[in-house]
């Protein structure tokens, strides 16, 4: 995702990292901090809480005992191999945690797309513009619905006479009963397409199982 804009990695280990989360706020350069434990340094807590001030240089936050210029495309990301961890309430306000842990449900939902797209290609490619299709619909529906409102709350005390919002009602319930319709199809060819897809839920199932049994491999002790 930040590829293409210098992205500088680093761990709590380096003794520059502080260093380098400076150049990232100075020159806008978004920074990773890999390999995390449940503690940080209490030197970031300036950055996690965004204490940007405001100086007649410019933006600039306090970064150890240094003034540091501050970039709005400065972004800040840390992560860590814990399956589990366990943070104190205190990070927890300060930041946006992201779980990226996989679970067996949900990687059996993405391994059903993989075995349909082997065996089905036709199928899925068809489930695929049918959620586009849905999401369009519901997307028009809303855009009457907000035009409607808008012309309601624009009208004249006497609504009746109101000729264009009359036209408008009239066409927009007609446009809202056939997008309905349509709706209607399209899930009922939903439910026919879950049916196809669902008879590949087995092969799925049993590569989730698989993947989560190897890898509880690596909770048994090597002597065995």
């Amino acid at each position: 995702m930040e590829k293409e804009n210098q992205l500088q990695v680093t761990k709590l280990s380096n003794i520059k990292f502080l260093q380098i989360v400076e150049n990232g706020i100075r020159l806008g350069n978004p920074v990773l901090i890999e390999n995390i434990d449940e503690s940080l340094d209490p030197a970031l807590e300036p950055v996690l809480l965004k204490n940007v001030i405001k100086s007649p240089s410019g933006l600039v936050i306090k970064l150890g005992d240094n003034e540091v210029p501050y970039s709005p495309e400065f972004k800040f990301y840390i992560s860590t191999k814990l399956a589990n961890p366990h943070y104190l309430p205190e990070i927890c306000i300060k930041v946006c945690i992201i779980n990226f842990t996989v679970t067996p449900e949900g990687l059996e939902d993405q391994l059903l797309v993989d075995v349909v797209k082997f065996e089905r290609p036709e199928v899925e490619q068809q489930r695929d513009q049918l959620v586009v299709q849905l999401s369009g619909f519901k997307s028009q529906l809303k855009q009457i619905e907000d035009k409607i409102l808008k012309l309601v709350s624009e009208a004249t005390d006497d609504i009746l006479n109101d000729e264009e919002l009359i036209i408008t009602l009239d066409q927009s319930k007609k446009t809202s009963a056939q997008i309905s319709q349509k709706m209607i199809e399209a899930e009922k060819t939903a439910v026919v397409i879950n049916e196809s897809r669902e008879s590949y839920r087995s092969v799925a199932r049993r590569g989730s199982v698989l993947y989560f049994v190897i890898a509880d491999l690596a909770n048994i002790n090597e002597m065995y």
